[in-house]
């Protein structure tokens, strides 16, 4: 017996020191961890950035003209949301090759004068909000946008075509017929990254102010404008 009770106590004790053992071998055969970053960094910085875009753009709602724009714009990044613009765009008088069909209709044959008001020059200050940054997979490359909206206050200068219109000897249209109106600005859009510094930025903007037709009439006026360019980010004072 007392051989009995020794060979079952020192079996016991084996069990006792495999149990007693047996975390410290999970934990030495446990394999590396990885970690993971869920929330990867931006692939692009405005902070502190001039952004300068050379842009093109159309008037879309013009019923009688087609009218192109082309533009020039400048803002600073006060931070990544947020960012003053200014900027100045120029639509040249085309003659009868602004004429949209209904108008060269109207004219040539319904002899009926439109009211032909063109926008030559506008320019204007605001500023910019880009509250949303994503990405997307395009052809395996990942593509950074984020999107915008705009607001501000601006100039625009119009020029009425005084001579469709029938009023070349009308006092009152002539003293209208170069105008300089305050406008509001306002519309929104997104930004494409090509890379780290240059961005494609495509926008609508509307153009809204009030226009004196003929001398006599208040017309208000809302000129859309569908915009296209593209963005060089440069560091505020020093080349990047």
């Amino acid at each position: 017996m007392p051989a009995s009770r020794a060979l079952w106590a020192a079996v016991s004790l084996c069990l006792l020191a495999a149990f007693l053992a047996a975390p410290a071998w999970a934990v030495e055969e446990e394999p590396a961890r990885r970690v993971i970053k869920i929330v990867q960094p931006k692939a692009f910085l405005k902070t502190g950035h001039v952004e300068i875009e050379p842009c093109a753009a159309v008037m879309a709602n013009d019923p009688f003209l087609r009218r192109y724009v082309a533009g020039l714009q400048l803002g600073w990044h006060l931070a990544e949301i947020f960012s003053v613009e200014a900027d100045l765009g120029f639509s040249p008088d085309l003659g009868e090759a602004d004429w949209k069909p209904v108008t060269e209709q109207l004219i040539e044959h319904n002899h009926v004068a439109p009211d032909l008001s063109r926008a030559i020059w506008f320019s204007g200050l605001g500023f910019a909000l880009s509250p949303v940054h994503g990405k997307v997979a395009v052809a395996r490359r990942i593509v950074h946008y984020d999107l915008f909206g705009v607001f501000g206050m601006g100039m625009v200068r119009t020029v009425d075509d005084l001579e469709i219109m029938g009023a070349l000897e009308d006092p009152y249209a002539l003293s209208t017929q170069h105008q300089l109106h305050p406008t509001t600005r306002y519309g929104g859009g997104a930004r494409i990254y090509l890379g780290r510094s240059v961005a494609l930025r495509l926008e609508a903007r509307s153009l809204v102010y009030i226009e004196t037709v003929s001398g006599t009439v208040l017309e208000m006026k809302n000129n859309l404008l569908l915009q296209a360019g593209v963005s060089f980010f440069v560091l505020a004072g020093q080349g990047e």
